[in-house]
């Protein structure tokens, strides 16, 4: 991420997902925190998510 408008775009994304419920990030950092119901989604679910966007996943 390197704006913004891109954290802006990847919050909406993920929290557009079913079973996502809150998401945190820190541009500097280039880190996102995603509070998730495990029964409604998973890990890998959200990783695909991230990268479909358009962002790359380094960490789970």
């Amino acid at each position: 991420m390197k704006c913004g408008g891109c954290s802006g775009r990847l919050k909406r994304v993920l929290e557009g997902t079913d079973g996502v419920q809150a998401t945190q990030i820190v541009l500097e950092t280039k880190q996102v925190a995603v509070d998730f119901d495990e029964a409604g989604i998973d890990v890998e679910a959200i990783k695909h998510v991230i990268t479909d966007a358009g962002f790359t996943v380094l960490a789970a």
